[in-house]
């Protein structure tokens, strides 16, 4: 058995059982990924895939114990790489970060400059996605870090820390009624009162929107919803020109960006949310990862973050 059958193995298991897929995310054939999936089996006396004809359709039994221990086998592979990389080139590298549109734009351009800065070598990448797939990609090493505010707490495999704490805002035009109550009236607005307004506000795997919608649940309230977006910036645009009001993360709205605006602080309906940084369990971390996660929030220092990364769960494949 060799290297080779157990980044076949795997790769076929991420591809939800699809060889073709498997194939083509490796730059070989599909054929040479049966044939080398077929020859490890028999090395090994079982069979690791259940089939229908030729078409691979899960995990045997001792199929789901071998995908545990080639994923281990796999990532020190990758830890004694990443080892190599850091003394032999230790400023330099890449780095993927994985982060819902509200980081990329609203958090982290307050940490890549300096970051540059300090590693001029170092290739940094963003990756936007929702939630989830920003989970997977970890998971998957597709990704260094991810950035999100739900769903990486949840993940299994995944040692996520606190970043920071934010409240929703309502952002409505200077003309609307919302927008001429008192200050002390502002601070206290009901979900009865958004109830009467059409709402734009985030698509269900963003920025809290599942409070949204369980806080208006739980007070019997429907609220009219007429369009969901995955940008804060969509939602203000939208607002602009009279769609609605608007709900949207608490850090997405300045008063000096969005002069055209009032925002009204919200935390007394939809509560606190906390968004956070996540990295695989079990990797070796590059020091300038380490350096990222203190960027992002002071309390992240190496000692913490390792010692999230050795409380937390190793994942399966």
């Amino acid at each position: 058995m060799n290297l080779q059958q157990f980044r076949f193995v795997r790769e076929t298991i991420r591809r939800n059982f699809n060889l073709t897929e498997a194939a083509r995310t490796l730059f070989t054939s599909q054929p040479g990924v049966s044939k080398a999936i077929i020859e490890f089996e028999d090395e090994l006396g079982v069979k690791i895939f259940e089939r229908h004809g030729k078409r691979i359709k899960g995990l045997t039994k001792p199929g789901h114990v071998v995908a545990q221990v080639i994923d281990r086998i796999m990532r020190e592979v990758d830890n004694l790489k990443k080892v190599s990389d850091e003394f032999a080139r230790r400023d330099e590298g890449g780095l993927t970060i994985a982060c819902t549109h509200a980081q990329a734009r609203y958090i982290l351009p307050k940490v890549i400059p300096a970051f540059r800065e300090r590693f001029p070598k170092v290739r940094l990448s963003l990756a936007e996605g929702n939630p989830p797939h920003l989970a997977r990609m970890v998971l998957h090493e597709q990704a260094d870090v991810a950035i999100a505010t739900e769903t990486l707490a949840l993940t299994p495999g995944l040692a996520a820390l606190p970043v920071y704490s934010w409240e929703h805002t309502i952002v409505v035009r200077p003309d609307h009624p919302l927008a001429q109550l008192t200050s002390s009236a502002a601070k206290a607005v009901t979900l009865k009162q958004l109830a009467q307004y059409p709402i734009v506000t985030y698509d269900h795997a963003f920025s809290g929107r599942g409070t949204l919608d369980e806080v208006f649940a739980a007070a019997d309230i429907t609220p009219d919803i007429v369009l969901e977006a995955i940008d804060a910036d969509v939602i203000k645009t939208y607002v602009d020109v009279g769609l609605g009001i608007g709900i949207i993360a608490g850090m997405a709205f300045d008063p000096r960006r969005d002069q055209g605006l009032v925002g009204l602080p919200a935390g007394h309906l939809f509560g606190t949310h906390v968004t956070r940084v996540a990295v695989k369990s079990g990797v070796f971390l590059r020091d300038y990862v380490y350096v990222l996660l203190e960027m992002l929030a002071p309390e992240l220092t190496r000692e913490v973050v390792q010692e999230a990364i050795d409380k937390s769960p190793r994942p399966d494949i």
